[in-house]
């Protein structure tokens, strides 16, 4: 009467598990979001984020440095100015922080990694959303696909090998592709924020981004109730050229991630958010989990729903971990 099936066979070494695991995760599927404020001299520790800083350029220079010899395949910046407007025309300024923080971080590392840009305007804006305002208030579309066109050839130029739109405005990806074809810009790539979600998981973000933003974006952003949205999102951005769709947040939407995986013909990024990052962190602080195992576990858990690529804040630290077995 003893059992006649024993899976317990293959969990039974570390050597079995390792031979026959399903999921693995590399270094290079790992995307560093990396912060750069101006004005400062000095890395500044953001509180709600434990281990994650707003950089100055010089130590985004050494973290880029160190990021790719942890390994890790990309790294995404976003720029914290000093000063903001209606139109975030800081974004699109040569000298504005993001796109000299660009510049810097290819300057230093080349080709050895793929640097990305976030393509929005919610950390330039006086007002903290992602586009520009109609007189109504409201998020006007169209005219934001203007401005995403000027900010996304400014940060090509500046050396970013991709720009990823995370507004959520209709039509990002056609209106960008159009203007980085005309600007001789054809070999940037564009990994579009697909299926970005009106999270509450966000709160730690904006405490990194300084965000101006009052109220929400609700008008904009997905509602956390819709899967078959997200689909018709990736769809639509594939239909006008994406390179590369995203879904954020990572972990609360691991049946998105799996769905888009089923359909996308091109690579499923998945981000891990600051709220994500943070309640792990906080969690592993008060010692009532442990860190490495549950960083890892989520890493895995993200990967095994099918995204190719993870954005993470633990992606330096991870990689260094994965590549020391």
């Amino acid at each position: 009467m003893f059992p006649l099936h024993r899976p317990r066979r293959l969990r039974r070494t570390p050597a079995v598990r390792r031979l026959v695991a399903e999921t693995s995760v590399e270094p290079r599927q790992l995307v560093l979001p990396m912060f750069v404020k101006e004005g400062v001299s000095a890395p500044v520790p953001i509180a709600s984020m434990p281990g994650v800083v707003q950089h100055d350029l010089d130590s985004l220079r050494r973290a880029s440095v160190a990021a790719v010899e942890a390994g890790v395949g990309g790294l995404m910046l976003f720029g914290v100015p000093t000063t903001r407007d209606a139109t975030g025309s800081a974004g699109t300024d040569p000298a504005g922080i993001l796109n000299r923080a660009l510049a810097a971080v290819v300057e230093e590392v080349g080709d050895s990694t793929v640097v990305m840009s976030d393509c929005c305007l919610d950390e330039f804006t006086d007002h903290g959303h992602c586009g520009l305002l109609a007189e109504d208030g409201s998020v006007d579309n169209d005219a934001t696909l203007t401005a995403y066109q000027d900010l996304a050839v400014a940060q090509a130029r500046a050396g970013a090998h991709v720009v990823g739109p995370s507004g959520m405005m209709d039509g990002q990806v056609a209106a960008i592709r159009m203007a980085l074809d005309e600007a001789d810009l054809a070999d940037t790539a564009i990994l579009a924020y697909s299926a970005k979600y009106t999270s509450a998981f966000y709160g730690p973000f904006r405490d990194a981004v300084e965000s101006q933003l009052s109220g929400d974006r609700r008008t904009y952003q997905q509602d956390p109730a819709n899967g078959r949205e997200a689909l018709r999102e990736v769809m639509l951005d594939l239909a006008e050229g994406a390179d590369a769709v995203m879904i954020k947040p990572a972990m609360a939407y691991l049946d998105i991630v799996r769905q888009v995986a089923d359909v996308s013909e091109v690579p499923v990024a998945a981000y891990q958010i600051s709220g994500e990052y943070s309640m792990i962190e906080a969690a592993a602080a008060n010692g009532w989990l442990e860190r490495r195992a549950a960083v890892l576990e989520t890493l895995t858990s993200i990967r095994r729903a099918g995204a190719d690529i993870v954005l993470t804040y633990w992606a330096a630290e991870a990689a260094r971990w994965l590549r020391e077995g």
